[in-house]
């Protein structure tokens, strides 16, 4: 007596029979209006994070421009104490 996997046989036709009805049910013009829908938000949703990004981009780039200006400061602050300095040793 051939003893057939009844289980798996029974797995195998429920996801044979469950895919060829996804198939039809995803590629419906119900759920193409939904893709549709959902492509449409994602790509707002792009345009947002996109805008921010630019907006903190710009704000990293005024906080460099403003460091390297307050180095440039410092260091011709220390330039000229150096200066100072060697002028008061000389005397």
């Amino acid at each position: 007596m051939i003893c057939l996997p009844w289980k798996k046989l029974g797995l195998f036709a429920g996801g044979l029979l469950f895919g060829t009805a996804g198939i039809k049910i995803l590629s419906s013009q119900d759920a193409k209006k939904c893709y549709t829908n959902v492509t449409a938000a994602v790509l707002r949703a792009k345009d947002c994070v996109m805008g921010t990004v630019t907006n903190v981009r710009e704000n990293c780039d005024d906080i460099l421009s403003d460091a390297k200006e307050i180095n440039a400061e410092r260091a011709a602050a220390d330039a000229e104490a150096v200066i100072a300095d060697e002028q008061n040793q000389t005397k």
